[in-house]
């Protein structure tokens, strides 16, 4: 299988030619259009509409998870429900298996790294915080457990490591995602993962399991010089 990978498309009323684009290259060229989260610019659902209006000419499936950009407006309910209802694999939490591949998707959390991996500690809020990204990363273990398939494939919106975030300012690191992620790709036996949301990071790494990991952020990928707006990869 095919997957032509991206996120970060943030979708806007008056700007569409990436999104004909995405659809009409990844339509040719791959099996399955994977987004991973920031399918809206403020999740507003008229940008979902359009989204979707040119996701209907999309010939193959679709999988996505929703980013932090489509809770900004507090319609993430009303948006993800457009995303169902239109045939897009939304996955929160959830997986889907096509073609014999199983696709488990979070849209994951903040939380930092390795030696600055917050813990929960001190106030309510910080412990809800630090507990939100352990619960999706719980989430995502749990569902990459119950596929039966051979082949797993993650998707995400926030990083399950430091190393596709690295580019980006040191100081933002703990909200661009948690480890507790790469936890999980490693447990749950993924094959490989993809995540946006770090515009200004790095475009590949890989857990301490050996998950290779792909941040397919729309910017990353034009700054890696890919001509299109998605990444091929084959599982």
């Amino acid at each position: 299988m095919k997957i032509a990978a991206t996120a970060d498309v943030h979708a806007r009323v008056e700007d569409t030619r990436l999104l004909q684009t995405l659809v009409e290259g990844a339509g040719g060229e791959a099996d399955v259009l994977v987004i991973g989260g920031d399918l809206t610019d403020l999740g507003l659902p008229d940008q979902a509409e359009v989204l979707l209006e040119i996701l209907d000419d999309c010939p193959i499936p679709v999988v996505a998870t929703l980013g932090n950009h489509d809770y900004e407006s507090g319609n993430a309910a009303e948006v993800s429900r457009l995303f169902v209802k239109s045939g897009v694999h939304l996955l929160d939490r959830s997986s889907i298996v096509i073609d014999e591949v199983g696709f488990s998707g979070v849209k994951g959390f903040c939380g930092g790294f390795d030696e600055t991996l917050a813990n929960a500690f001190g106030e309510e809020l910080f412990k809800v915080w630090v507990n939100e990204g352990r619960m999706e990363a719980q989430a995502l273990g749990n569902e990459l457990r119950r596929l039966e398939t051979e082949r797993r494939v993650a998707v995400l919106h926030y990083s399950p490591i430091r190393a596709t975030v690295e580019g980006e300012p040191p100081e933002i690191h703990a909200f661009l995602g948690t480890g507790h992620l790469a936890h999980a790709l490693d447990e749950g036996g993924a094959d490989i993962a993809f995540h946006g949301h770090a515009h200004n990071g790095s475009f590949r790494g890989k857990t301490q399991g050996g998950v290779p990991v792909f941040n397919v952020s729309v910017p990353v990928l034009q700054q890696e010089g890919f001509k299109q707006p998605y990444y091929v990869f084959e599982v």
